[in-house]
């Protein structure tokens, strides 16, 4: 898949600007929307696990797999995203010194997603899986799809 596909989105992702799709059970991508949503005060950012039916209807439409993930996805006003370069997309619109980490778009996209690539493989033992739901305030219930 290309970055930034223009896709025809199923009508139940039209009206959200920016969704994250991550793996639900994956303990680094539960970090990771945990990390996003304290750095999204303007609550930019929706969500959906991978494993939600909205989200692989998704996948089946871009002829991504199902099961097996290797990637989380931003669903950015109509375009897809995938490994370092989604990941820098969501840092660029975060506040904090966090977006510093944005100018890391410099380094060629090879280079940048075989590091994705080489994390992803190993995930799941370093941060382990888990088979319980993400907990958050319900504050940030509505973020999600």
């Amino acid at each position: 898949m290309d970055q930034g596909q223009a896709i025809r989105l199923p009508s139940e992702w039209t009206e959200h600007e920016r969704i994250i799709l991550f793996d639900g059970v994956c303990g680094w991508c539960v970090k990771w929307v945990g990390f996003v949503i304290r750095h999204d005060p303007l609550g930019r950012f929706k969500f959906a696990p991978l494993q939600s039916s909205p989200a692989q209807r998704l996948l089946v439409t871009l002829g991504l797999p199902t099961q097996d993930f290797e990637t989380f996805l931003l669903v950015e006003q109509g375009r897809i995203y995938t490994k370092s370069t989604a990941a820098l997309r969501v840092i660029k619109l975060l506040a904090g010194p966090v977006v510093l980490l944005s100018l890391c778009t410099l380094i060629p996209r090879p280079l940048r997603d075989a590091l994705y690539d080489y994390v992803a493989r190993r995930r799941y033992r370093w941060m382990g899986q888990t088979d319980t739901c993400l907990t958050l305030p319900p504050s940030t219930h509505r973020r999600f799809i």
